[in-house]
């Protein structure tokens, strides 16, 4: 017989509507529920026991809700009855926020109860049940979480319903494969607890659900974006300090970084027990970042200070223009005059100084060695014509020892600031390698190595002290 549960109302049926050609069936019915009421439980003796046997057929996971810790699955609940009773088992409760997430009463489909003819009754409502579960989001998005559905009495104590397991496994027959989650394994165990309040033992049934993650999602979403981020971080250093473009870039990296964080953060639950693997990739690459924006500052620091300041210190020339550019294989560019064979401004001085000496000797020795003889007009032509040169020259030679002065300032703080440009350019090389060594080695632990150890190392043993479950 198949009859529908009630909502725990009293039966009474009224004679006037079993007549004569009322079937069998509606009679049987018409029997059993008269002044029939269902807060009672179904026994004749009180002393005796109500056996309930429960069962699942998982369907679907429905939904993980990391940020509230909340498990939606879908589910047949498959629960039989040893006698003509209805529904016994009024609640779903678990230890991690007490009772669940939501009234899973309200998910229930109204299908009919199935009664045969030894008292037995069957009732497989199929049913959508959220329930708290506590999430470990330590290995995000390369994590597993275990989850723990708690079926029992909340009114009847193990001497009046005594509620088991129908099996160990779980029916998933008709599972559907979900796409975020794999289900790793579900099975169910009966246990029996007494609590503080009371001295009578209350069994339940518990089911154990281990579901691990899909990192397909995550990886091309939110890993690879962060490792191509990383890479422009490498970027700065490459850049050459005349661009001007090198802590704009740095910032970006920085601020696009911050927009993952903050997506991250909206995702995982706001609890201080631990944290998510990618959120500490993040941040920890965002420290570098921040690192290198500060050290390219120094580096332009250096690129623009040679004219105004001082000569590169003797123990900065050996350790970074001698020791570091050799160690990183660097050749130095053009730095000024010095280095192509152009002429300093000393030997300009040099040169100019002996061409007019030469000119002076000439004019002297084109004066006759009988000059005493010559009259006075031409003595006074001859001085003129002596002493001229002799004034153009001088005041030539001062016109281009002031010019040859400015050269040489120009020169010198010219070599001063190449100097500098030299240091800058080492550092930048010199850090673009440490960092990244170190961007490897970090997405190398993060990303790769602690999850494969972590995923080679998890167990299917589920650790129930870990959720009040002793």
């Amino acid at each position: 017989m198949i009859m529908r549960p009630s909502s725990g109302r009293r039966f009474n049926l009224d004679l006037s509507e079993i007549d004569g050609t009322a079937t069998d069936e509606q009679k049987l019915l018409y029997h059993l529920l008269r002044q029939y009421e269902k807060a009672v439980r179904p026994v004749r003796n009180a002393s005796h026991t109500v056996t309930v046997k429960l069962g699942m057929t998982m369907t679907n996971i429905f939904e993980m809700d990391e940020k509230n810790q909340v498990l939606t699955i879908n589910v047949w609940l498959d629960q039989w009855c040893s006698s003509m009773c209805t529904i016994l088992l009024t609640y779903i409760r678990d230890e991690f926020v007490s009772h669940s997430a939501d009234d899973y009463t309200a998910g229930y489909m109204r299908s009919r109860a199935m009664v045969f003819y030894d008292g037995t009754v069957f009732w497989p409502p199929p049913t959508q049940l959220r329930s708290t579960c506590k999430i470990d989001v330590t290995y995000f998005p390369f994590d597993s979480q275990h989850c723990a559905l708690k079926f029992g009495s909340w009114t009847y104590h193990g001497f009046q319903v005594d509620i088991t397991n129908r099996s160990d496994n779980v029916d998933l027959s008709n599972y559907v494969v979900s796409g975020e989650f794999d289900l790793v394994r579900v099975h169910q165990k009966r246990r029996v607890v007494k609590y503080t309040c009371c001295p009578e033992p209350y069994p339940d049934v518990t089911f154990f659900i281990h579901i691990r993650r899909k990192t397909l999602y995550y990886l091309y979403n939110v890993v690879f974006p962060c490792m191509m981020m990383s890479v422009l971080t490498l970027l700065v250093f490459l850049l050459p300090p005349d661009s001007g473009e090198k802590i704009a870039l740095g910032i970006t990296v920085l601020l696009a970084f911050s927009v993952f964080v903050l997506a991250i953060a909206e995702k995982m639950p706001e609890t201080s027990d631990s944290m998510p693997l990618i959120g500490i990739y993040l941040t920890v690459v965002m420290a570098m970042t921040s690192v290198s924006v500060v050290m390219t500052v120094m580096v332009l620091n250096f690129h623009h200070r040679g004219p105004f300041n001082q000569a590169v210190p003797k123990w900065v020339h050996r350790l970074v223009l001698n020791r570091l550019r050799r160690a990183l294989c660097m050749r130095l560019p053009y730095t000024g005059w010095k280095d192509n064979g152009f002429c300093s401004a000393n030997g300009m001085t040099k040169t100019i100084s002996i061409g007019l000496a030469m000119d002076d000797f000439r004019t002297r020795q084109s004066i006759p060695a009988n000059a005493e003889l010559v009259n006075v007009d031409d003595a006074a032509a001859l001085r003129k014509k002596k002493c001229r040169p002799n004034e153009l020259h001088s005041r030539l030679l001062k016109t281009l020892q002031v010019l040859i002065r400015r050269q040489e300032m120009e020169d010198l703080y010219q070599t001063l600031a190449n100097e500098w440009r030299q240091v800058a350019q080492v550092i930048d090389r010199l850090l673009f390698w440490v960092f990244l060594v170190c961007t490897v080695i970090i997405t190398l632990i993060l990303l790769i190595i602690i999850p494969a150890v972590h995923r080679s190392m998890e167990s299917d043993v589920f650790d129930e002290s870990l959720y009040g479950l002793h």
